[in-house]
Protein backbone atom coordinates (compact mmCIF):
# COMPACT_ATOMS: atom_id res chain seq x y z
CA UNK A 1 0.00 0.00 0.00
CA UNK A 2 1.25 3.48 -0.82
CA UNK A 3 1.79 5.93 2.01
CA UNK A 4 -1.18 8.13 2.83
CA UNK A 5 1.21 11.00 3.46
CA UNK A 6 3.67 11.39 0.56
CA UNK A 7 4.71 14.83 1.75
CA UNK A 8 6.72 13.29 4.58
CA UNK A 9 8.17 10.25 2.81
CA UNK A 10 11.71 11.59 2.70
CA UNK A 11 11.58 12.63 6.34
CA UNK A 12 10.20 9.23 7.33
CA UNK A 13 13.03 7.39 5.64
CA UNK A 14 15.52 9.44 7.63
CA UNK A 15 13.62 9.39 10.90
CA UNK A 16 12.58 5.75 11.07
CA UNK A 17 14.60 3.58 8.75
CA UNK A 18 17.72 3.23 10.90
CA UNK A 19 16.13 2.27 14.22
CA UNK A 20 16.18 -1.53 14.03
CA UNK A 21 17.30 -2.95 17.38
CA UNK A 22 20.54 -4.92 16.98
CA UNK A 23 20.44 -6.43 20.48
CA UNK A 24 20.03 -10.22 20.53
CA UNK A 25 16.52 -11.63 20.79
CA UNK A 26 16.11 -14.76 22.93
CA UNK A 27 14.96 -18.09 21.49
CA UNK A 28 11.42 -19.27 22.09
CA UNK A 29 10.98 -21.46 25.18
CA UNK A 30 10.16 -25.13 24.59
CA UNK A 31 7.65 -25.03 27.46
CA UNK A 32 5.74 -22.29 29.26
CA UNK A 33 8.26 -19.68 30.33
CA UNK A 34 9.43 -16.08 30.28
CA UNK A 35 11.81 -14.03 28.16
CA UNK A 36 13.43 -10.58 28.30
CA UNK A 37 13.07 -8.74 24.98
CA UNK A 38 14.74 -5.54 23.74
CA UNK A 39 12.41 -2.53 23.87
CA UNK A 40 12.33 0.88 22.23
CA UNK A 41 14.04 3.66 24.17
CA UNK A 42 12.09 5.84 26.64
CA UNK A 43 12.86 9.49 27.24
CA UNK A 44 12.63 9.06 31.02
CA UNK A 45 15.16 6.23 31.25
CA UNK A 46 18.83 6.23 30.32
CA UNK A 47 20.27 3.22 28.56
CA UNK A 48 18.61 0.15 27.05
CA UNK A 49 15.18 -1.01 28.15
CA UNK A 50 13.67 -4.50 28.11
CA UNK A 51 10.23 -6.11 28.14
CA UNK A 52 9.30 -9.26 30.03
CA UNK A 53 7.05 -11.61 28.06
CA UNK A 54 5.28 -14.63 29.58
CA UNK A 55 4.48 -17.52 27.25
CA UNK A 56 1.66 -20.07 27.65
CA UNK A 57 1.41 -22.88 25.10
CA UNK A 58 -1.52 -25.21 24.52
CA UNK A 59 -0.91 -28.05 26.95
CA UNK A 60 2.06 -26.01 28.30
CA UNK A 61 4.44 -27.18 25.54
CA UNK A 62 5.60 -25.71 22.25
CA UNK A 63 5.34 -29.18 20.71
CA UNK A 64 1.54 -28.88 20.92
CA UNK A 65 1.41 -26.05 18.36
CA UNK A 66 -0.25 -27.04 15.10
CA UNK A 67 -1.45 -25.42 11.89
CA UNK A 68 -4.63 -24.17 13.66
CA UNK A 69 -2.82 -22.58 16.60
CA UNK A 70 -3.14 -18.79 16.83
CA UNK A 71 -1.51 -16.11 18.99
CA UNK A 72 -3.25 -14.20 21.79
CA UNK A 73 -1.96 -11.22 23.77
CA UNK A 74 -3.62 -10.87 27.21
CA UNK A 75 -2.64 -7.60 28.92
CA UNK A 76 -2.81 -6.65 32.61
CA UNK A 77 -4.39 -3.57 34.18
CA UNK A 78 -2.71 -0.26 35.11
CA UNK A 79 -0.40 -0.94 38.15
CA UNK A 80 -0.50 -4.67 37.45
CA UNK A 81 2.05 -7.14 36.14
CA UNK A 82 1.98 -10.47 34.33
CA UNK A 83 -1.62 -11.80 34.28
CA UNK A 84 -3.19 -9.42 36.82
CA UNK A 85 -6.86 -8.90 36.02
CA UNK A 86 -6.80 -10.55 32.59
CA UNK A 87 -8.45 -13.62 31.09
CA UNK A 88 -6.39 -16.55 32.35
CA UNK A 89 -3.60 -17.16 29.81
CA UNK A 90 -3.46 -20.94 30.19
CA UNK A 91 -7.22 -21.16 29.78
CA UNK A 92 -6.95 -19.09 26.61
CA UNK A 93 -4.16 -21.33 25.31
CA UNK A 94 -6.07 -24.53 25.91
CA UNK A 95 -9.63 -23.40 25.10
CA UNK A 96 -8.83 -21.53 21.89
CA UNK A 97 -5.69 -23.37 20.71
CA UNK A 98 -3.45 -20.31 20.88
CA UNK A 99 -0.09 -19.31 22.27
CA UNK A 100 -1.12 -16.83 24.99
CA UNK A 101 1.34 -14.06 25.79
CA UNK A 102 1.31 -11.75 28.83
CA UNK A 103 3.55 -8.69 28.75
CA UNK A 104 5.14 -6.53 31.43
CA UNK A 105 4.99 -3.46 29.22
CA UNK A 106 6.44 -0.05 30.13
CA UNK A 107 5.52 1.09 33.68
CA UNK A 108 4.02 -2.21 34.75
CA UNK A 109 3.66 -2.39 38.51
CA UNK A 110 2.78 0.24 41.14
CA UNK A 111 2.40 3.79 39.80
CA UNK A 112 2.19 7.20 41.47
CA UNK A 113 1.49 10.13 39.17
CA UNK A 114 2.79 12.62 41.72
CA UNK A 115 6.30 11.17 42.01
CA UNK A 116 6.95 9.14 38.84
CA UNK A 117 7.35 10.08 35.17
CA UNK A 118 4.04 10.63 33.37
CA UNK A 119 2.11 7.48 32.52
CA UNK A 120 2.74 6.35 28.95
CA UNK A 121 -0.97 5.67 28.37
CA UNK A 122 -0.70 3.19 25.55
CA UNK A 123 2.01 4.39 23.15
CA UNK A 124 5.26 2.61 24.07
CA UNK A 125 3.16 0.13 26.02
CA UNK A 126 1.44 -0.96 22.80
CA UNK A 127 4.79 -1.09 21.00
CA UNK A 128 6.07 -3.36 23.81
CA UNK A 129 3.08 -5.67 23.34
CA UNK A 130 3.57 -5.71 19.56
CA UNK A 131 7.29 -6.49 19.94
CA UNK A 132 6.39 -9.42 22.16
CA UNK A 133 3.87 -10.63 19.60
CA UNK A 134 6.39 -10.22 16.78
CA UNK A 135 9.01 -12.14 18.77
CA UNK A 136 6.68 -15.14 18.96
CA UNK A 137 5.42 -14.75 15.38
CA UNK A 138 8.88 -14.45 13.81
CA UNK A 139 10.34 -17.10 16.12
CA UNK A 140 7.79 -19.70 15.04
CA UNK A 141 8.41 -18.83 11.40
CA UNK A 142 12.18 -19.01 11.86
CA UNK A 143 11.90 -22.43 13.48
CA UNK A 144 9.47 -23.52 10.74
CA UNK A 145 6.75 -24.38 13.23
CA UNK A 146 3.39 -24.29 11.46
CA UNK A 147 0.77 -22.02 13.09
CA UNK A 148 -2.27 -20.03 11.94
CA UNK A 149 -1.07 -16.54 11.04
CA UNK A 150 -4.65 -15.32 10.55
CA UNK A 151 -5.70 -16.11 14.14
CA UNK A 152 -4.11 -13.26 16.10
CA UNK A 153 -6.04 -11.75 19.01
CA UNK A 154 -5.60 -9.33 21.89
CA UNK A 155 -7.48 -8.60 25.10
CA UNK A 156 -6.94 -6.61 28.27
CA UNK A 157 -8.69 -5.09 31.27
CA UNK A 158 -8.59 -1.40 32.27
CA UNK A 159 -5.09 -0.20 31.34
CA UNK A 160 -4.68 -3.45 29.42
CA UNK A 161 -7.86 -2.68 27.50
CA UNK A 162 -6.37 0.66 26.51
CA UNK A 163 -3.13 -1.01 25.40
CA UNK A 164 -5.20 -3.57 23.46
CA UNK A 165 -6.95 -0.80 21.53
CA UNK A 166 -3.67 1.05 20.95
CA UNK A 167 -1.94 -2.10 19.69
CA UNK A 168 -4.76 -2.54 17.19
CA UNK A 169 -4.40 1.11 16.16
CA UNK A 170 -0.65 0.88 15.64
CA UNK A 171 -0.93 -2.47 13.81
CA UNK A 172 -4.23 -2.04 11.94
CA UNK A 173 -3.77 -5.09 9.69
CA UNK A 174 -2.56 -7.62 12.23
CA UNK A 175 -5.38 -8.70 14.57
CA UNK A 176 -8.44 -10.74 13.69
CA UNK A 177 -10.26 -9.68 16.86
CA UNK A 178 -9.66 -7.68 20.03
CA UNK A 179 -11.64 -7.54 23.27
CA UNK A 180 -11.37 -4.40 25.41
CA UNK A 181 -12.67 -4.67 28.98
CA UNK A 182 -13.17 -1.23 30.59
CA UNK A 183 -10.09 0.27 28.94
CA UNK A 184 -9.29 3.98 29.07
CA UNK A 185 -10.70 5.68 25.98
CA UNK A 186 -8.82 8.94 25.79
CA UNK A 187 -6.03 10.80 27.59
CA UNK A 188 -8.38 13.58 28.67
CA UNK A 189 -7.23 16.77 30.39
CA UNK A 190 -8.95 15.44 33.51
CA UNK A 191 -6.77 12.32 33.64
CA UNK A 192 -3.63 13.86 32.17
CA UNK A 193 -3.43 16.76 34.62
CA UNK A 194 -5.25 15.28 37.65
CA UNK A 195 -8.02 17.86 37.59
CA UNK A 196 -10.64 17.94 40.31
CA UNK A 197 -13.74 15.88 39.68
CA UNK A 198 -14.09 13.26 36.97
CA UNK A 199 -11.89 10.20 36.94
CA UNK A 200 -9.62 9.45 39.94
CA UNK A 201 -6.84 8.43 37.53
CA UNK A 202 -3.74 10.63 37.45
CA UNK A 203 -1.38 10.20 34.50
CA UNK A 204 1.06 12.78 35.89
CA UNK A 205 1.41 15.13 32.91
CA UNK A 206 2.14 18.85 33.06
CA UNK A 207 0.66 21.83 31.20
CA UNK A 208 3.96 23.69 31.56
CA UNK A 209 5.88 23.67 28.24
CA UNK A 210 9.15 23.87 30.19
CA UNK A 211 8.44 20.70 32.17
CA UNK A 212 9.86 17.33 31.04
CA UNK A 213 6.37 15.97 31.75
CA UNK A 214 4.71 18.43 29.35
CA UNK A 215 1.92 16.86 27.29
CA UNK A 216 2.12 17.99 23.68
CA UNK A 217 -0.91 18.16 21.43
CA UNK A 218 0.66 15.49 19.19
CA UNK A 219 1.11 13.07 22.09
CA UNK A 220 -2.40 13.67 23.41
CA UNK A 221 -4.20 13.17 20.10
CA UNK A 222 -2.39 9.88 19.43
CA UNK A 223 -3.84 8.55 22.69
CA UNK A 224 -7.43 9.42 21.75
CA UNK A 225 -9.02 6.17 20.56
CA UNK A 226 -11.99 8.09 19.18
CA UNK A 227 -10.01 10.62 17.13
CA UNK A 228 -12.03 10.70 13.92
CA UNK A 229 -9.14 11.40 11.53
CA UNK A 230 -7.18 8.46 12.91
CA UNK A 231 -10.18 6.15 12.70
CA UNK A 232 -10.64 7.08 9.05
CA UNK A 233 -6.94 6.43 8.44
CA UNK A 234 -7.25 3.02 10.14
CA UNK A 235 -10.13 2.20 7.81
CA UNK A 236 -8.13 3.43 4.78
CA UNK A 237 -5.22 1.16 5.76
CA UNK A 238 -7.58 -1.80 5.60
CA UNK A 239 -8.54 -2.27 9.25
CA UNK A 240 -10.96 -5.20 9.51
CA UNK A 241 -10.33 -6.28 13.09
CA UNK A 242 -13.49 -7.37 14.90
CA UNK A 243 -13.56 -5.03 17.91
CA UNK A 244 -15.42 -6.00 21.07
CA UNK A 245 -15.93 -3.47 23.85
CA UNK A 246 -17.28 -4.45 27.28
CA UNK A 247 -17.52 -1.47 29.62
CA UNK A 248 -19.50 -1.09 32.86
CA UNK A 249 -22.51 1.19 32.45
CA UNK A 250 -21.57 3.10 35.63
CA UNK A 251 -17.76 3.03 35.30
CA UNK A 252 -16.34 6.32 36.61
CA UNK A 253 -12.67 5.23 36.77
CA UNK A 254 -12.36 4.82 33.02
CA UNK A 255 -15.41 6.96 32.26
CA UNK A 256 -17.99 5.04 30.26
CA UNK A 257 -19.12 8.26 28.55
CA UNK A 258 -15.70 8.52 26.89
CA UNK A 259 -15.94 4.94 25.65
CA UNK A 260 -19.41 5.51 24.22
CA UNK A 261 -17.98 8.36 22.14
CA UNK A 262 -15.16 6.11 20.90
CA UNK A 263 -17.60 3.36 19.90
CA UNK A 264 -19.89 5.82 18.10
CA UNK A 265 -16.93 7.28 16.19
CA UNK A 266 -15.67 3.81 15.28
CA UNK A 267 -19.08 2.90 13.87
CA UNK A 268 -19.23 6.16 11.93
CA UNK A 269 -15.80 5.36 10.42
CA UNK A 270 -17.01 1.95 9.30
CA UNK A 271 -14.96 -0.12 11.74
CA UNK A 272 -16.58 -3.40 12.89
CA UNK A 273 -17.23 -2.80 16.60
CA UNK A 274 -19.70 -4.41 19.00
CA UNK A 275 -20.19 -2.81 22.41
CA UNK A 276 -21.79 -4.14 25.57
CA UNK A 277 -22.39 -2.02 28.69
CA UNK A 278 -23.44 -4.30 31.58
CA UNK A 279 -26.27 -2.86 33.69
CA UNK A 280 -27.97 -4.04 36.87
CA UNK A 281 -30.29 -6.31 34.88
CA UNK A 282 -27.27 -8.12 33.42
CA UNK A 283 -25.74 -9.10 36.75
CA UNK A 284 -25.83 -12.83 37.45
CA UNK A 285 -23.39 -13.01 40.38
CA UNK A 286 -21.08 -15.37 38.48
CA UNK A 287 -20.01 -13.84 35.17
CA UNK A 288 -21.16 -10.23 35.48
CA UNK A 289 -21.03 -9.07 39.09
CA UNK A 290 -20.84 -5.27 38.81
CA UNK A 291 -21.66 -2.32 36.55
CA UNK A 292 -18.66 -0.19 37.48
CA UNK A 293 -14.96 -0.63 36.74
CA UNK A 294 -14.99 -4.13 38.20
CA UNK A 295 -17.53 -6.07 36.12
CA UNK A 296 -16.73 -9.68 36.96
CA UNK A 297 -14.54 -12.62 35.97
CA UNK A 298 -12.53 -11.61 32.84
CA UNK A 299 -12.12 -15.22 31.66
CA UNK A 300 -15.82 -16.01 31.88
CA UNK A 301 -16.76 -12.65 30.35
CA UNK A 302 -14.46 -13.30 27.41
CA UNK A 303 -16.14 -16.64 26.75
CA UNK A 304 -19.62 -15.09 26.83
CA UNK A 305 -18.69 -12.15 24.63
CA UNK A 306 -16.40 -13.67 22.01
CA UNK A 307 -16.45 -17.50 22.04
CA UNK A 308 -17.91 -17.73 18.50
CA UNK A 309 -15.09 -15.60 17.15
CA UNK A 310 -12.28 -17.25 19.13
CA UNK A 311 -13.04 -20.97 19.02
CA UNK A 312 -10.94 -22.34 16.15
CA UNK A 313 -13.63 -24.60 14.65
CA UNK A 314 -16.52 -22.14 15.03
CA UNK A 315 -18.32 -21.18 11.80
CA UNK A 316 -18.04 -17.55 12.96
CA UNK A 317 -14.33 -17.73 13.85
CA UNK A 318 -12.50 -14.43 13.36
CA UNK A 319 -9.65 -14.94 10.89
CA UNK A 320 -7.64 -12.07 9.44
CA UNK A 321 -7.13 -12.15 5.68
CA UNK A 322 -3.93 -10.93 4.03
CA UNK A 323 -0.53 -10.14 5.47
CA UNK A 324 0.18 -8.77 8.94
CA UNK A 325 1.91 -5.43 9.41
CA UNK A 326 4.95 -7.47 10.48
CA UNK A 327 5.10 -8.99 7.01
CA UNK A 328 4.24 -5.85 5.04
CA UNK A 329 7.18 -3.92 6.54
CA UNK A 330 5.57 -0.59 5.68
CA UNK A 331 5.16 2.63 7.66
CA UNK A 332 1.86 3.47 9.31
CA UNK A 333 1.22 7.21 9.83
CA UNK A 334 -1.36 9.08 11.90
CA UNK A 335 -1.65 12.83 11.35
CA UNK A 336 -1.23 15.16 14.32
CA UNK A 337 -1.33 18.96 14.73
CA UNK A 338 2.39 19.27 14.00
CA UNK A 339 3.11 16.34 11.67
CA UNK A 340 2.42 12.64 12.10
CA UNK A 341 3.17 9.71 14.35
CA UNK A 342 5.00 7.19 12.18
CA UNK A 343 5.28 3.48 12.97
CA UNK A 344 7.99 1.89 10.88
CA UNK A 345 7.81 -1.88 10.36
CA UNK A 346 10.92 -2.20 8.19
CA UNK A 347 12.52 -4.38 10.89
CA UNK A 348 9.34 -6.47 11.22
CA UNK A 349 8.39 -5.09 14.63
CA UNK A 350 7.24 -1.44 14.86
CA UNK A 351 9.38 1.56 15.86
CA UNK A 352 7.47 4.74 16.65
CA UNK A 353 8.55 8.33 16.03
CA UNK A 354 6.88 11.73 15.83
CA UNK A 355 7.74 13.22 12.46
CA UNK A 356 7.19 16.99 12.40
CA UNK A 357 6.22 19.01 9.37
Amino acid sequence: MKSLFPIVLVVLSLACGAFADDRPWPPLPAENGTAELPAQEWAFQEGPRTIRAYVYYPGMKQANINEKTGLFLTLHYWTGTHADGVPDPQTLADRYNVVAICVDYLQSGPYDGTTMPPYDYGYLQALDALRSLHWMYSGLERERIAFHTGRIYCTGYSGGGNVTQMANKLAPRTFAAIIDFCGMAVLSDDIAFNLEGGSPLNAGYSQDPESPAYLTADAQVLRDLGETTHLKQMKDYGQETQIFVVHGATDEVCPVEDKRVVVANMKAAGLPVVARYPEEKDLDGVIFTGTGHGMGDPTKMLEVVADPQLLPDSPDAAVRQGKTDFERKETICYTTPNGCWAFDYSAGYPVGRLVTK
